[in-house]
C-alpha cells in the first residue's frame, strides 16, 4: 500500500464493516490472549518461586549434596573428612524428609504443595543465614518444632500448641510448637517444620548419612577455590556454591513450568489455527462482496499491488489491534487462572503479574502474522481479478471461479510471503485444478491411513511420531477434500430437515451452494471435535484398562491407598497394624525401588508379604521366590535386556554402590507389577529412610469373614494416620476414574476456546452470507416468504454445517484416537474403549450450537427490507 488515498480507503473500509470485522477481531483476541496468558501465568509463577529461593543457602560458601534425590545421602565419614580439609572453617550437616502435619486428627491440606521436616541448627553451629522468628523460639529438644508462618496460618497453630506429625517410615509423633518464623515471599501451601537436629537425624536418616552438608570457608579462602577443591576430591557428589544452589532450584522449577507453558501454548496454537479459518472466510467474502468497488479503484488508476496491499493492510490493522487487546486479555486470563487455582487451594505461591518484553513481542507477532497470512490469498484474488470481470453483475464469492480454498491458501500464503514464487505456482496449479485437488487429497488420505496403521502396530515414541505424521496427512486430506465431501454429506443430512418442507430444502441448497465456504466454516468445528473425540477415547480407554487390570489381577478384598501424586503414600506401620484386625488373613505392602543397570535407571516393585495371595500374575519361567537377591522381570523387560532365568546381573544403587542379583523368574506383562519385582533386602539397602513408604497395601480376608465388619475395623485401625483410605476393588477403580475425569475436565476446558472460536466462525460466515444474499432474500420476501421462514432457513443451514463438521471431526478423531492409543499399549492402555454416548451427545450438541450461532444472522436476514434489497446493486 502506498499513498494517502489508499490509506483512506483502508480506514474507510474498516469503519464501514465494524460489525462484520468484530468477530474476526475477537478470534484474534481469543487466540493471542491464550498465548499471552500462558506466558504471563508461568512467568508469574517463576518469579514467585525465584523470590522464595532468593534466600536459600544464603551465607553458605559451599554445599555438598547427592546427585540423585533418592540416594542415601552423604556418608558421615565423608562429612568428617570434609571437616578436616584445608580452607574449611566449619561444616553444618542437614537432614530432611517429607511429612504430614496433622491437626485435630486431620491432615493439614496444602493443595499439593510439599510439607517437609528439616533439621534445625542453632546460630553457633549453622552456616546459612538464620530465619527471622516472629513469635517464640526455635526447637531446643526432641518433641519441639518450629513452623513457617504460612503453615501455621493454614493449620491454625500458635506457639505453645501441641499436635501430631506423620513420618512415613516411623508413624505419628507428638510435637509442641515453640516458634513461628517468616519465609521470604508468598510460599503458597508450603509447610516446613524445624526439628531438633538430633531428633531429625533419628526420623529422617539411617544414622550413617545426612541429606547435605553446608560448608563455610576460612578467612582469605575464595569460595570458588574451595568448591573446586572439594569437587575434585568427591566427584560423585554435587558440589555447588550458594549462587549455584539457588540457580539449580530455580532451574528445577523452570523446567517444570516449561512443560506447563508448552502444554498451554499447544492449546493456544489450536485456537489460532481454528481462528485462521474465520479470518480467511471473512476476508474471502468481504473481497467477493467488494469486487465491484475494487474494480472501480482499478479503473480510476489504482494498481493491482495497491488494491492487494489495501486488503493486507486491513488484515494488518486487525491483527495489530486484536493482538494488543489479546495481550491485555491474556494478563486478565492469567490473573483469573491464578485466582481459580487459589480458589481450589492448589498451594501455589502468588505474586504480581509478570509481563516480560518477550511476551509482548510474541503476542503481537503471532497475532499479526496469523492474520496477514490468512488474508493473503483473498488479497491476491482482489489484486488479480480483472476490473471488467469484477464489475459484472453477480460477481461474488458464490461464483464458481476456481480458487484455492483455505487449505491451499494458507500453504501458499507462507511460500508467497517469503518469495518462493516458482514453488508457489507449481502447487497453485495442482490445488486450483478441480480434478487434481481431490486426487491430491485422496493420495494424502491413503498415505495418512497407512502411516496410522503402521504406527499403531508398535509402541513408544517413534510409533507415536509415525501416527502423528499420519494424523497431519489426514487433517490436510480433509482440508483438501472438504468441499468434495460437503456435497454428499450435507445432502444426506438433509433428511434431518425434511419435515420442514420447502424451507428445509432451501437450507440444504444454501449449505451446498458454495462447498468451499461450507467446508472451511465446518472445518474449524471439525478440528475441535476431532481432538475432543480423541481425548474422550483416551479417558474411556484408560478407565477400561484400569478396570480390566483390577478385575483380572487383584485378588485382595481391600486396598489401602494414600494421597495421590504424593511422596507420603501409606505409612510403613499400616501393614503390621491392619494385620491384627479380625478377619484379615494376608497383608502385602508394596514399595517402590530405584537403581541402575548400566546407564539405565530401573524402577521396580517390592512386595512385602505373600504376593500370590493378593495378586494374580502369570509366571512364564522360573520361580516367584525372590530370597534376598532375586528379581523377577516382565517378558518385555527381559526381552529388551536379553536377560534370562538364572542369569546374574550387576546393578548399581543411586549411591553408586554395586550389587549382584539373580533373575529368578519372568512373568507376563502386568501393570500391577510393572517391569521388575525386587526383594525387601535390596530395598532396605538402597532406599533412604526418608523415602521409605508403601505406595499401596493389599489385604486379603479369611474365608467366611464378614467383609462389611472387617472394613469398619480397618477404617478404625488406619484412622490415626488421617491420610489412608480403605477401598474395595470398585472404590479403587472409581478413585482412578476420578483422577482421569479431572484430567479430562482440564483438557476439555482448554479445548473449549477452540470450539468457541469455531462457533464464532459460523456466526461470522452466516452474517456475511446474509449480506451477500441480500437481493436473493429480498426477492424471496417479495414473493411471499415470511420472516419466521427466513429465520428458519438460516437456522437449519447453520445446523447442517455444524453437524457436517461434527461428523467429519468424530470420524477423524476415532481413527486417530485408536492409532495413538495403540502406541500407548506398553503403558497399560491395552483396552480401547469408545465413549459412544458422549460422541452422540457431541454431535447433537453441535446441531444445537449451529442453531444458536445462527440467531443473530437469522434475525438480521429476516429484517431485510424486500424493496430496498431488490434495488440494491
Amino acid at each position: 500500500m502506498s499513498g494517502s488515498p489508499m490509506r483512506k480507503v483502508v480506514l474507510r473500509n474498516l469503519a464501514a464493516h465494524k460489525v462484520r470485522l468484530f468477530l474476526t477481531l475477537l478470534s484474534v483476541v481469543l487466540g493471542t490472549a491464550f498465548i499471552a496468558g500462558s506466558f504471563v501465568f508461568t512467568d508469574t509463577l517463576q518469579s514467585s518461586f525465584d523470590d522464595i529461593f532468593a534466600n536459600q543457602a544464603k551465607g553458605v560458601d559451599v554445599r555438598v549434596s547427592p546427585k540423585e534425590i533418592q540416594s542415601l545421602g552423604i556418608p558421615n565419614e565423608v562429612v568428617d573428612k570434609i571437616t578436616t580439609m584445608d580452607g574449611v572453617r566449619a561444616v553444618a550437616p542437614g537432614v530432611n524428609g517429607p511429612v504430614v502435619l496433622l491437626q485435630d486428627g486431620k491432615a493439614v491440606q496444602t493443595g499439593g504443595a510439599p510439607t517437609f521436616g528439616t533439621s534445625y541448627l542453632p546460630p553457633d553451629k549453622a552456616i546459612a543465614e538464620p530465619e527471622k522468628y516472629i513469635d517464640g523460639v526455635p526447637p531446643a529438644q526432641s518433641g519441639e518444632v518450629a513452623i513457617n508462618k504460612g503453615g501455621a496460618d493454614r493449620a491454625g497453630l500458635h506457639v505453645g500448641d501441641t499436635t501430631k506429625v506423620l513420618i512415613p517410615s516411623k508413624g505419628n509423633i507428638d510435637v509442641k510448637i515453640t516458634g513461628i518464623y517468616d519465609l521470604t515471599g508468598n510460599t503458597g501451601g508450603y509447610i516446613n517444620l524445624y526439628f531438633d537436629a538430633m531428633q531429625a537425624k533419628q526420623l529422617f536418616t539411617d544414622g550413617a548419612h545426612v541429606a547435605f552438608v553446608d560448608i563455610a570457608d576460612k578467612p582469605g579462602v575464595k569460595a570458588d577455590d574451595l568448591r573446586d577443591q572439594i569437587a575434585k576430591a568427591y566427584p560423585d557428589y554435587k558440589v555447588q556454591d550458594g549462587d549455584q544452589v539457588r540457580e539449580d532450584l530455580k532451574k528445577q522449577i523452570g523446567d517444570a513450568l516449561k512443560f506447563i507453558n508448552y502444554f498451554l501454548l499447544a492449546f493456544g496454537a489450536i485456537a489460532l489455527i481454528v481462528g485462521t479459518f474465520i479470518i480467511y472466510n471473512t476476508f474471502s467474502m468481504l473481497v467477493a462482496q467488494r469486487l465491484r468497488e475494487l474494480a472501480l479503484l482499478r479503473a480510476v488508476g489504482a494498481s493491482s499491488g495497491q488494491v492487494g496491499w489495501s486488503v493486507v493492510s486491513e488484515a494488518f490493522v486487525i491483527g495489530l489491534v486484536g493482538s494488543a487487546l489479546g495481550l491485555a486479555a491474556g494478563v486478565g486470563l492469567a490473573f483469573g487462572l491464578s485466582a481459580l487455582l487459589n480458589a481450589f487451594d492448589l498451594g501455589l505461591p502468588t505474586g504480581s503479574m509478570a509481563v516480560l518484553p518477550r511476551t509482548v513481542a510474541v503476542a503481537l507477532l503471532v497475532g499479526v502474522v496469523v492474520t496477514v497470512v490468512s488474508a493473503y490469498a483473498p488479497a491476491r484474488r482482489a489484486a488479480t481479478t480483472p476490473p471488467v470481470e469484477a464489475m459484472r453483475e453477480g460477481a461474488s464469492a458464490s461464483s464458481e471461479t476456481p480458487h484455492l480454498g483455505i487449505a491451499g491458501s494458507v500453504i501458499l500464503s507462507f511460500f508467497g510471503l517469503f518469495g518462493v514464487y516458482s514453488l508457489t505456482r507449481s502447487i497453485r496449479t495442482v490445488l486450483e485444478s478441480p480434478r487434481l485437488r481431490p486426487a491430491f487429497g485422496a493420495v494424502l488420505t491413503v498415505a495418512g491411513l497407512v502411516l496410522v496403521v503402521l504406527g499403531a502396530r508398535h509402541t513408544g515414541g517413534n510409533a507415536a511420531l509415525t501416527v502423528g505424521i499420519g494424523a497431519l496427512a489426514l487433517i490436510l486430506a480433509v482440508l483438501l477434500l472438504g468441499p468434495t465431501l460437503s456435497q454428499p454429506i450435507v445432502g444426506a443430512l438433509g433428511i434431518l430437515v425434511r419435515p420442514f418442507g420447502p424451507v428445509g430444502r432451501m437450507s440444504v441448497n444454501n449449505a451446498q451452494r458454495n462447498p468451499r465456504r461450507t467446508a472451511a466454516t465446518a472445518f474449524a468445528l471439525t478440528l475441535g471435535l476431532m481432538l475432543v473425540t480423541a481425548i474422550g477415547m483416551l479417558g474411556a480407554s484408560a478407565k477400561a484398562s484400569i478396570g480390566e487390570v483390577v478385575d483380572k489381577g487383584v485378588k485382595a478384598d481391600y486396598i489401602l491407598q494414600g494421597p495421590t501424586n504424593s511422596l507420603i503414600g501409606v505409612p510403613l506401620a499400616a501393614g503390621p497394624t491392619v494385620q491384627k484386625v479380625p478377619g484379615v488373613r494376608d497383608v502385602v505392602q508394596f514399595h517402590g525401588v530405584t537403581f541402575k543397570a548400566g546407564d539405565d535407571q530401573m524402577l521396580g516393585t517390592v512386595p512385602e508379604g505373600p504376593l500370590d495371595k493378593v495378586l494374580s500374575y502369570d509366571l512364564v519361567q522360573g520361580s516367584g521366590n525372590l530370597g534376598d537377591n532375586g528379581i523377577m522381570l516382565s517378558e518385555t523387560e527381559a526381552g529388551d535386556r536379553n536377560w534370562h532365568v538364572g542369569q546374574k546381573v550387576d546393578i548399581t544403587s543411586l549411591d553408586k554402590k554395586n550389587y549382584q542379583v539373580e533373575v529368578v523368574g519372568i512373568y507376563k506383562d502386568t501393570q500391577m507389577l510393572g517391569p521388575l519385582v525386587a526383594p525387601m533386602a535390596l530395598y532396605n539397602q538402597v532406599m533412604p529412610v526418608s523415602f521409605r513408604t508403601n505406595y499401596i497395601v493389599l489385604i486379603g480376608a479369611q474365608p467366611g469373614a464378614d467383609l462389611k465388619t472387617m472394613r469398619t475395623d480397618l477404617e478404625a485401625a488406619v484412622d490415626q494416620w488421617a491420610i489412608v483410605q480403605v477401598q474395595d476393588r470398585e472404590d479403587f477403580k472409581g478413585a482412578q476414574g476420578k483422577q482421569i475425569n479431572t484430567m479430562l475436565a482440564i483438557l476439555y476446558g482448554l479445548l473449549a476456546l477452540a470450539v468457541v472460536i469455531a462457533i464464532l466462525g459460523i456466526v461470522n460466515t452466516l452474517a456475511l452470507s446474509v449480506v451477500e444474499r441480500r437481493r436473493e432474500i429480498g426477492m424471496l420476501r417479495a414473493v411471499g416468504m415470511q420472516r419466521p421462514q427466513v429465520r428458519r432457513t438460516i437456522y437449519l443451514e447453520s445446523m447442517l454445517i455444524a453437524i457436517f463438521g461434527a461428523v467429519v471431526g468424530v470420524v477423524l478423531g476415532l481413527v486417530l484416537g485408536a492409532g495413538f492409543l495403540r502406541t500407548l499399549k506398553d503403558l497399560g492402555l491395552a483396552t480401547i474403549s469408545v465413549p459412544w454416548g458422549q460422541i452422540v451427545l457431541m454431535v447433537l450438541s453441535s446441531g444445537v450450537v449451529g442453531v444458536l450461532a445462527a440467531l443473530w444472522p437469522a434475525v438480521r436476514a429476516a429484517r431485510t427490507p424486500p424493496l430496498a434489497a431488490i434495488a440494491d446493486v
